[in-house]
Order: C-alpha cells, then structure tokens, then sequence
C-alpha cells in the first residue's frame, strides 16, 4: 500500500488475513481481470435518469500500468460514456473488512461509486437483493461521502443513510482515500481513512429484514448525471477519471 494520505493506519486490519484482492497491476492500457471482473454495458438511465452509457472499451477502463484501474467518464458529442464494473458471479464475499483506495473523479453531475449488491440478485430483484453502498459521492458535495443501506422497506430516498464530511473539508478528489466497510452478521460499520463514522445493525431496519447476512458482489462505477446529482453544467470538465489503487478483503472485522 502506498504510504501517505489516504493509506490506512498501519495495523488497522490487525490480524485479519487478506482473503482476495485486485492490486490492478498490469501492462498500461489493458483490461480488468477477467477472472474477476465483469463489465456491465448500455444506458437507459439505469434506474435514476443517468445520462451515461457504460461501455466495455479500454476508452472508459483500463489499467494505467502504476497499480491503479482508471474508470474515465468521457463527452462523446451531446452524451457521455463512462464505465460499471462488477464482481458478480465471481467475488462475492461474505463477511469481513472490505475496502477500496479510490481517488474519486469531479464536477457537477458526476457520480463515483464503490457498492455492492446481494449474489441472489437475479432471482429476487432489487431491493430485495439489498444494497450495501460503500461509498458514494455527488460532485455538488466535493467534500462529503455517503454509506447506506437498501433493503426491502428502505429502498431509494427511504436507504438508511450517513455522510461523512472530509476532515479539514476539502475536496475527495484532490488524493486518494480508503473506503471501508467492516462488516459482520446483522451489523456494517463504515469507515473512511480508517476513521468509522457510523454502524447500522438490524435494529436500523424497524420492522423490515435485515437482508445482509449473504453473499455480495463488488461495483465501481462512474455514473454522468441522475436525479441525485443533476446534469453536468458549463463547469463540468471532461474527461473524468476515477482512479482505483486496489479492492481487498480481510476475513474478520476490527
């Protein structure tokens, strides 16, 4: 792990042991591992009005050959390209300290995300799957992150919720950080550079399932405007560049 701003305090993890990750070392300019990463393509929205279309091409992912996979939001003409990537089918923990060191793109109408969704997706749909969102940000906000969970009951504008505000209120964008989440039967604790800032346990549901306690799926994804972050405007620069310096997963929690 590179030292500096960002990297997590040494002996945060304690002696957990590192179960899998993608280091994202490789020749400058090739794809993702195959093995472990899929590619989901195409526009439409998805779900929130998004303007992107997600696409497979090396334009919009590729390592840069220094450890990092780059996911790059592009203006093609009037509309975007960006890229979503995923676990699915191949990484699907359960369990465990799961973490990202991300430097986040910028600009209004840019929406970087490290989430997750449950393996049983394709047979009950969302929210049922739930939704565990690791780290989110809109580029209205440069200085906040946002954790929350999706869940049948909770869903949408209802997610059970939190923000954490950079400390010296700066903007995400300017380094990389570590995103985390520890995560144990009926209990997810968020962190960010090895700071926790909320937990969320099954008492946060009300009367709604708890519907963590199985397997998840990474993504990371770059998404262009939606109903959260509204559209790019006039300050809106392209290309956009999330820069991924790793995802990991321990197998036990602070």
């Amino acid at each position: 792990m590179p030292a500096g701003e960002g990297a997590a305090p040494a002996g945060e993890v304690g002696a957990a042991a590192l179960t899998w990750s993608d280091e994202f070392d490789g020749p400058a300019g090739s794809a993702p591992d195959g093995a472990s990463w899929n590619f989901e393509t195409g526009g439409g929205g998805w779900g929130n009005n998004e303007l992107q279309t997600y696409t497979d091409s090396r334009d919009n992912s590729a390592l840069d050959g220094n450890g990092n996979l780059v996911i790059t939001a592009r203006q093609n003409g009037s509309g975007y390209t960006s890229a979503r990537l995923t676990t699915k089918g191949k990484v699907q923990p359960k369990f465990g300290r799961l973490e990202a060191r991300i430097q986040i793109p910028r600009g209004q109408g840019i929406w970087p995300a490290f989430w997750m969704l449950g393996g049983q997706f394709d047979n009950v749909g969302w929210p049922g799957s739930g939704e565990i969102d690791i780290m989110e940000n809109v580029g209205y906000e440069p200085h906040l992150v946002h954790g929350t969970l999706h869940g049948p009951g909770y869903s949408g504008a209802n997610g059970i919720t939190g923000q954490y505000m950079h400390p010296q209120g700066w903007s995400f964008a300017d380094t990389f950080h570590t995103f985390a989440v520890d995560w144990q039967p009926g209990s997810i604790t968020w962190s960010v550079d090895g700071v926790a800032y909320q937990t969320f346990t099954t008492a946060n549901t009300g009367a709604n399932p708890w519907v963590f306690d199985q397997p998840f799926f990474f993504i990371l994804n770059v998404a262009v405007g939606g109903n959260w972050p509204g559209n790019p405007d006039g300050t809106t620069q392209f290309p956009q560049r999330m820069v991924v310096d790793y995802v990991r997963v321990y197998d036990s929690q602070l």
